[in-house]
């Protein structure tokens, strides 16, 4: 019987709610799932001493290693990191990184087919090309190359009389074109950022909102949409994050809405979007593959669709049991692929 592991940072799997959703799909599609964490590695031995869900409860049992292994969380120290490393050189991991926000753009601009879709974007090196954008586009948004949940943008506005909007969440600041230097110089010292100009997606009632379009590998190791919403600001922000306090709405309501008589035209563009960009973003990277994506787009004033970012480990709360649906069987078709590769590889040899 195939066996599933996932590797976590934390001890014990009673507070990770993907491992009980996953734990409970994995029984549901006849496979042994293993929740383990970096210190109950036994390299010598090939076992694991790690958690099985049975009879109700959470029971601590050792176990040969496992045929793939559902990575969901990144190593927090470096002993863990050089055990992941060992870990995967023998066992398949169905998730893997996509790099940060520049990276992602280069590879999309460089690969042609959605190049269009892309927001003018352009790594930040000195002040000067924060200044030249804002002179060019008036509204722009600042962006770290790394981060997540919304976290450190900055909205930025030249207005008439020449001085410049700043806002970052709930919090808004005027500068001068002097004070607005020294502002960027000292963000840019922090970490490094990059910039676009300001793609403006409101709803009728003036809220800022996007699409989260969640793509998955199924069974087939196929793209298949989890599912698509929209993600609405619930206050005065200019960010429509769940986690900075926006609210995940229901996908058809909201465009009906928004869209009247179109909306089911804007619905195909998404879903039709959503898994072709998927497998088209996928070829870019040669020799790594992806479990899922969350690609967040907008739909601007003339319907035209652009991409914000993509995510290789999108958020998932309160849906666990919807993605456990497609990562069980998607983890169960890397290890038979696995098998199937080796096999091969051995008749080869012989």
């Amino acid at each position: 019987m195939t066996l599933i592991g996932m590797l976590h940072y934390r001890k014990k799997p009673h507070d990770v709610k993907k491992a009980f959703a996953c734990a409970s799909i994995a029984k549901m599609y006849g496979v042994s799932f293993v929740y383990f964490s970096y210190r109950s590695v036994d390299f010598a031995n090939k076992i694991i001493n790690g958690w099985i869900f049975s009879e109700g409860r959470w029971t601590q049992r050792k176990v040969n290693f496992p045929d793939s292994i559902i990575n969901i969380s990144p190593p927090k120290t470096h002993k863990q990191t050089i055990i992941r490393k060992a870990l995967k050189r023998s066992i398949p991991f169905i998730s893997h990184s996509i790099g940060n926000k520049m990276s992602v753009f280069r590879r999309i601009e460089e690969g042609g087919s959605f190049s269009q879709f892309l927001i003018p974007t352009q790594s930040i090196s000195q002040v000067d090309d924060v200044i030249s954008f804002i002179k060019k586009y008036t509204r722009l948004v600042i962006k770290p190359h790394s981060g997540s949940k919304g976290r450190s943008i900055f909205f930025i506005t030249l207005l008439e009389d020449q001085t410049i909007r700043c806002i970052t969440g709930l919090e808004v600041n005027h500068y001068t074109w002097e004070d607005f230097k020294v502002f960027i110089r000292r963000l840019i010292q922090q970490q490094k950022y990059l910039i676009q100009p300001f793609i403006e997606c409101k709803t009728k009632a003036g809220l800022t909102y996007d699409f989260r379009l969640h793509v998955q590998k199924d069974a087939a190791g196929k793209w298949a949409i989890n599912l698509i919403y929209p993600r609405v600001s619930g206050n005065d922000k200019l960010t429509s994050n769940i986690s900075s306090g926006g609210y995940r709405g229901e996908l058809i309501p909201f465009l009906v809405e928004e869209f009247g008589e179109d909306y089911f035209n804007i619905k195909q563009l998404l879903e039709y979007f959503a898994v072709s960009f998927a497998s088209h973003f996928e070829s870019l990277y040669k020799h790594r593959s992806f479990d899922e994506l969350g690609i967040d787009v907008a739909i601007d004033q003339q319907q035209r669709l652009w991409i914000y970012e993509v995510n290789w480990r999108p958020g998932s709360k309160n849906r666990e049991f919807s993605v456990a649906k497609n990562l069980i069987p998607y983890a169960r078709y890397v290890a038979e692929s696995n098998r199937k590769k080796r096999r091969k590889m051995e008749r080869l040899k012989n």
